[in-house]
């Protein structure tokens, strides 16, 4: 999880969310949703990301979206990954149709401490 969370990151994936959603999905522990700014973005997010989770020995289950680019799935198992384009993603909400699931701080997949409580 980290290594996408970094690369997605790295290559200026837009609005980075990452879904616990343990308990509450039986086919995946995690879901990261991502935005591209535009299909050619989409599309270069889901290459980048094949290419440094191969590297970490990590190859998806599935992937589905690849010839369109504006939504690409990638499953990796136990976490899911979603690029999609800004409209679409605002149009399946999925943060909001898994809304009970916890969300850890992108600090957590960063390397960076989390800012301590107030």
């Amino acid at each position: 999880m980290a290594a996408a969370v970094r690369t997605l990151a790295d290559k200026k994936g837009l609005d980075p969310v990452v879904l616990d959603v343990r308990g509450l999905c039986g086919f995946a522990d995690y879901f990261l949703i991502v935005s591209g700014a535009s299909r050619r973005q989409v599309l270069a997010l889901a290459d980048y990301l094949l290419q440094a989770l191969k590297e970490v020995g990590g190859r998806p289950l599935g992937t589905e979206g690849l010839e369109e680019g504006s939504w690409v799935l990638l499953d990796f198992n136990d976490v899911v990954i979603h690029l999609l384009s800004p409209a679409l993603r605002e149009f399946y909400n999925l943060e909001g149709l898994w809304s009970e699931a916890h969300r850890p701080p992108l600090e957590q997949f960063l390397g960076a401490a989390p800012p301590p409580p107030s």
